[in-house]
């Protein structure tokens, strides 16, 4: 390699740095990766390379990372800064023998023997130059472009044609010392290290470029050979009393319109119109837990993304987010009502395919899904599908569809190999561009079919929309999954492949349960939805702004002390910056007087900063349950407290996918922080402090209208025992109108009839519908529901109940 300071390679590298775009990955490697300022680093690189080490250089300078061009002091001593594992490759012969190489990291491993105190990071970087996967079929631009291993010819032409899509990404620091101690420093742990170091590399790329992308219609040639779609064909052909032929030619056309076009050629020029439009709408995408990902990538995990569903935004954030975090755009499962011109063609390009909202019985289009879904998964393509089948209207997570989860077990069942994971991911907006469509919708208003002018008209108010989130949750490995439904479940398999156990279908309805709670355990605290949650609780949505910054302090203190999950992430800054940022998105309405600022919600945008609040209800909704027993009763202690919280807890875990894992000790903690607040006093007993009881009030109105639905249902269920499910959900429904009417209650999900139904179901699993026992439960909860609510609100539910039962 030449001299750092060489003229030449200064003229090569000013000619690089103008035509190279970098972008690195993870952006923040001190925060993501395990690297230790105080430690020596060496970077460890496929390939000795001049292109490739100035490219480093280039991103070291801004990330507070040594140069590759400085070498390494060590007692006087100077060693290089960057060790390959082999040599550059000449356009004619072959590459430089790998001898000097593993003498790079024997002299390493022998100054470790040699000085005890010395601990040396190796970090491993990837370079790309593009990121094609290639193709079955690979064309001869793929042959001088896309090569692993290219010479120095086909390096600049590759810079020349994909320098502006060059990604450097940094890996987990490997400690030379716990290596020399564990074992050993000779030559064979040298030839142990690069062989390890080539695995990583070959992964690395993998998970960067993804799987060969096949052709087509050698695609489809392949599926129409399958012996279940080859079945379904004959069926079709039999009962629509039509050719086998004809018959095949309905399969091709279901195939032409389910399955995806992927073109790495649309997905570059698509990040350079996604990186303008997010930059147009988004002051910052916040983005948690990435690395988990690119990990379970990397250890050859087939990964299935299961994203909450708030907007069609959704689709295009996560791909864009994914790509920029090193890993391959996924298949995207879309509805078929997002096939219009020239959307449709687009999107399939980028990697969705298509799927019918019903497939009615349809067996060939199920046997073609089913086969083309089975396929991804045998390639190693990643896949996205949404499990609530359709946007959130209310902003509250839909009861899941189970179709696609059934068929991914269905593909796990028969046979996959490697590990197959679910990655629950939430998806959050400062602003949802479709908000005020779903309250039209809510309120009766028919859903447009979407459209190309629907896309104009949304571009056309494209404005400051503030953040946006992508959290991603707790991965379900399927196949551990299964073992704890049925230990046995390959032998049980294995035996009779045609029979489907009795017990997949309670599985996929539980899979289906964890993953919605998941991904609520990833829920973002932003400023706009911790604002809503505020001002919505307090009487006239509008508080002193003062006393909304100091409520704000108290929720990031309490969500932070005593955090939800170990997904959640929660909004930087104070309460001041909180609102600073709410009142520069026009959110929420600032009034000036003699004595200070109000912050308040403009009567029209209630009901639409409600879908914000309803994004992260469920996060506060026990603290709110914890502060309602403190101002409500007189007196109480932290295991009556507890008991009240036990009581409701399954019914707010049925309707909100809340996943507490340890319901006591977090009632506890929250507790604890009540009390370092200066909230409450008291160990055992606790006494509100009456000077901040405003504080434990607006907190407390988070959960009014829970338990006031609740207080609905016991109390019909206190006088109807017998009542079935049905009668519940109706009575329940029209009582809520009623309270609303009476109460000026806004919220939609209020009025949700599928809430009720909800709700109805769990409550006949806990054995309070139509219960032959004696009611001690029912009483006893109707009575914490009611000795919770405000006099008139209870009064309004009891004479309703009694009114509804004299008739």
């Amino acid at each position: 390699m030449s001299k750092p300071d060489s003229i030449m390679l200064r003229v090569l590298r000013r000619v690089q740095k103008l035509m190279v775009q970098t972008i690195v990955v993870p952006h923040d490697p001190f925060a993501d990766l395990n690297f230790d300022p105080d430690k020596p680093i060496v970077y460890v690189m496929k390939t000795e390379s001049i292109s490739d080490t100035a490219a480093l250089s280039e991103m070291t300078q801004g990330l507070g990372l040594p140069s590759p061009y400085a070498p390494l002091q060590l007692d006087g001593m100077k060693v290089p800064r960057v060790v390959c594992l082999e040599g550059r490759k000449p356009i004619i012969g072959k590459r430089e023998g790998g001898e000097k190489f593993l003498n790079c990291f024997t002299s390493l491993l022998a100054l470790h023997r040699q000085q005890p105190g010395l601990d040396i990071q190796l970090v491993p970087v990837s370079l790309y130059w593009g990121r094609t996967p290639g193709k079955e079929d690979d064309t001869m631009k793929a042959a001088v472009l896309e090569r692993e291993s290219p010479t120095w010819l086909r390096k600049w032409l590759m810079i020349l044609f994909l320098g502006r899509h060059n990604f450097v990404q940094f890996s987990n620091a490997m400690s030379l010392r716990y290596l020399a101690d564990e074992h050993g420093t000779d030559e064979a742990i040298a030839h142990k290290l690069i062989r390890v170091a080539r695995v990583h590399f070959r992964r690395q790329r993998k998970v960067m470029t993804g799987p060969q992308l096949p052709n087509r219609q050698a695609l489809f040639a392949s599926l129409l050979k399958s012996e279940s779609i080859n079945k379904a064909i004959e069926e079709e052909a039999a009962n629509k009393k039509i050719s086998k032929q004809k018959a095949r030619e309905t399969a091709i056309e279901y195939l032409d319109e389910i399955a995806a076009d992927y073109s790495d050629s649309l997905v570059r020029i698509a990040e350079r119109f996604l990186t303008w439009l997010w930059n147009k709408l988004y002051s910052g995408i916040n983005i948690k837990g990435a690395e988990q990902v690119r990990q379970l990538h990397h250890d050859g995990h087939e990964i299935v993304y299961v994203p909450c569903h708030r907007s069609h935004m959704d689709y295009l954030l996560l791909s864009y987010i994914l790509y920029y975090q090193g890993m391959v755009p996924p298949h995207i499962a879309a509805g078929i009502n997002l096939n219009f011109w020239p959307a449709g063609p687009m999107f399939r390009r980028g990697g969705a395919f298509f799927i019918r909202r019903s497939f009615n019985g349809n067996k060939l289009y199920t046997a073609i899904f089913r086969e083309y879904l089975d396929q991804l998964f045998a390639k190693g393509y990643a896949v996205e599908y949404f499990t609530e089948g359709g946007r959130s209207r209310t902003g509250r997570l839909l009861a899941p569809k189970t179709g696609m989860l059934a068929m991914t077990i269905n593909s796990v069942l028969r046979g996959i190999e490697r590990p197959v994971t679910l990655v629950p991911v939430y998806l959050g907006y400062d602003h949802v561009m479709e908000v005020a469509t779903y309250h039209k919708e809510l309120s009766g208003k028919k859903k447009e079919k979407e459209s190309l002018w629907q896309v104009f008209g949304a571009i056309r108010k494209l404005g400051n929309f503030g953040q946006g989130y992508v959290n991603f949750g707790e991965p379900i490995n399927l196949q551990n999954f299964l073992k704890q439904q049925s230990p046995d479940w390959r032998e049980e398999i294995a035996k009779d492949p045609d029979q489907k156990p009795s017990w997949v279908t309670p599985a996929v309805n539980l899979l289906a349960n964890q993953v919605m709670t998941n991904i609520n355990g990833a829920a973002a605290a932003s400023s706009v939805t911790l604002t809503s949650l505020v001002l919505l609780a307090s009487e006239q949505n509008a508080l002193e702004r003062h006393q909304l910054e100091r409520q704000l302090n108290f929720y990031l203190k309490l969500l932070k002390q005593a955090p939800y999950s170990d997904y959640t992430s929660v909004a930087e800054g104070d309460g001041q910056s909180i609102v600073k940022h709410c009142l520069s998105l026009n959110k929420f309405t600032l009034e000036k007087d003699l004595l200070g600022d109000i912050v308040a919600i403009d009567p029209n945008h209630t009901i639409t900063l409600s879908y914000y609040r309803n994004n992260i209800i469920h996060i506060m909704i026990v603290p709110s349950l914890i502060a309602s027993c403190l101002v409500r009763y007189e007196e109480c202690n932290r295991e009556q407290i507890l008991a009240v919280v036990e009581d409701f807890y399954p019914l707010m875990k049925a309707e909100l996918f809340m996943g507490i894992v340890d319901l006591p000790a977090y009632v506890d903690l929250v507790l604890d922080q009540m009390v370092e607040e200066n909230l409450i006093s008291g160990d055992k007993r606790c006494v509100v402090v009456e000077a901040n009881i405003t504080q434990l009030e607006l907190l407390a109105e988070t959960v009014s209208e829970t338990l006031q639905r609740y207080a609905i249902i016991f109390n019909l269920l206190g006088i109807k025992p017998e009542l079935e499910r049905a009668e519940l959900e109706r009575d329940s429904h029209l009582l809520a109108q009623r309270l609303g009417a009476l109460h000026g209650i806004t919220a939609p999900e209020f009025y949700d009839k599928k809430l009720y139904n909800t709700l109805s179901v769990k409550l006949k699993e806990l054995g309070y519908l139509c219960s032959r026992e004696p009611l001690d439960d029912v009483f006893r909860i109707r009575d914490h529901a009611n000795g919770l609510l405000r006099p008139s609100v209870r009064q309004t539910i009891q004479d309703s109940v009694n009114a509804e039962h004299l008739n």
